[in-house]
């Protein structure tokens, strides 16, 4: 079988202290960070559309480096914030609501945590995340009830995250639903059409905003509603992503990042002059694992058929689940089997701490199909380490990869397999391009995708949706 490994195990207790601030990020593969712009409108833009939009960019980057500005989001003081998810998981929606909860917290919002699905068995993850939210001061009560309903009447703004929390609000607050919806901001994520069920969001044309993390997804969003639905969108913010504080630390520290790498590489039992490309995303067939062995098999073929002289070259795939052992990850692994490459592929079990594989690889493969990621935020993690980005060009990913610049698009589905074989191939072989490229994503990170760029943007949809809500009162 492939290698499969969980590289925490068995670490000197002296690197314990450096290991713990990689686990600080709240940042998964999810769904990780494009337009020049910050939060606006999602109408169609025109030329004029987009030098305001560098404009409100360039007041926030001004701004930002005065060094002794106040937090944007002060405001928020003593606004009592009701959140919503859907659910509380290691997924990307629950942990960018959790980023926003402590963020608010920061400059002394008062937030409550709601989730509206939870398993009947009690769950490590969810208590683990919970008691993470309760040291931070975010108050934790249960999605049903009377202080349920009390409380969403009573709080400023109600923030729904992703689509399906779009059942709470029948569910729970049924007949005073009406008084609520009027300062619900809708955070939504999801880029699949399943989602597009009336009794998720037959709601959404009278809440007082929506906010998506793409201008793709934005797009689809307000074509999918009205074609399938025939509902009509409310005004919706486009609020791309950022990095956080902690990841930017690990990031930015050269030492950490050799020791990270040194102990990653060598539980994987590879070389510190091999050449990894991982893919860092939950197993799934959405995310891409197949088709990206197949190129990484066909790179390999490239190389031998060519007489190319590279370093040795391994696929990483992060995100694996030991204990599920889908019927996916079952095809990927008999894959790597017939294609005899068991030495050269690596499985590692999912994880939070995504931060000790980005310093420990060349390379990272975004190769999300279909409509692609709605923003792909271990994108921009990727860039933050310098790392080149191989994606698919769709989704949010075409907001953040700048093609031949800071990585290389190839098109989705069974056409992209090939174009990415010479992709992986280019960067094995062109070893200054790989490293400029990461450094070219290392600076559109720090101008564009840094959670202060992000706490920014928000603070302009909080404002605007805090001055509707008022209106109605």
């Amino acid at each position: 079988m492939a290698k499969h490994t969980q590289a925490w195990m068995g670490m000197p207790k002296k690197r314990w202290p450096l290991m713990l601030v990689a686990f600080l990020s709240l940042s998964t593969a999810m769904v990780l960070f494009i337009r020049p712009n910050s939060s606006v409108p999602c109408t169609p833009t025109t030329a004029a559309d987009n030098n305001h939009f560098v404009d409100q960019d360039n007041q926030i980057r001004s701004s930002l480096q005065l060094g002794n500005a106040p937090s944007p989001l002060d405001f928020m003081k003593s606004k009592l914030v009701l959140m919503v998810s859907h659910e509380l998981s290691l997924s990307g929606g629950p942990l960018l609501l959790m980023e926003l909860a402590f963020l608010l917290r920061g400059v002394g919002a008062d937030v409550v945590w709601m989730t509206n699905q939870k398993p009947p068995e009690p769950d490590q993850v969810i208590y683990s995340l919970e008691s993470k939210m309760l040291d931070r001061g975010v108050q934790v009560l249960p999605a049903k009830g009377e202080k349920a309903v009390d409380t969403a009447i009573k709080a400023d703004l109600v923030i729904l995250n992703t689509a399906v929390a779009g059942k709470w609000l029948d569910a729970v607050l049924k007949e005073k639903v009406s008084l609520v919806l009027p300062k619900v901001l809708w955070w939504i994520h999801e880029m699949r059409g399943h989602y597009f069920k009336v009794e998720y969001v037959k709601h959404l044309p009278f809440v007082a905003g929506a906010m998506i993390d793409s201008h793709t997804t934005a797009d689809y969003w307000k074509n999918r509603t009205r074609e399938r639905l025939g509902i009509k969108m409310p005004e919706t913010y486009v609020v791309h992503l950022g990095n956080s504080k902690e990841l930017m630390d690990v990031a930015e520290d050269s030492v950490a990042k050799r020791v990270l790498r040194e102990h990653v590489r060598e539980s994987l039992g590879v070389r510190n002059d091999d050449l990894l490309f991982a893919i860092i995303n939950s197993v799934s067939r959405g995310k891409g694992q197949d088709l990206f062995l197949r190129s990484f098999y066909e790179s390999l073929q490239l190389i031998q058929e060519k007489k190319l002289q590279v370093p040795t070259l391994h696929a990483v795939v992060v995100g694996s689940d030991m204990n599920a052992q889908t019927k996916f990850e079952t095809e990927l692994r008999k894959f790597v089997a017939e294609k005899r490459i068991q030495d050269r592929v690596h499985f590692v079990n999912k994880t939070l701490a995504v931060a000790p594989y980005l310093a420990s690889i060349d390379v990272l493969v975004q190769n999300s199909q279909a409509r692609g990621e709605c923003f792909g935020r271990i994108t921009i993690e990727a860039m933050a380490f310098r790392l080149p980005v191989l994606g698919t060009a769709a989704g949010g990913t075409m907001e953040i990869v700048v093609n031949g610049t800071t990585g290389f698009l190839h098109p989705v589905g069974k056409e992209g397999v090939t174009p990415l074989a010479n992709n992986i191939v280019k960067m094995a072989t062109h070893v200054e391009k790989r490293l400029t490229m990461g450094k070219k994503g290392y600076e559109r990170v720090k101008e564009r995708f840094l959670e202060h760029h992000m706490a920014q943007r928000i603070a302009l949809v909080l404002k605007d949706v805090l001055q509707k809500a008022a209106r109605q009162n």
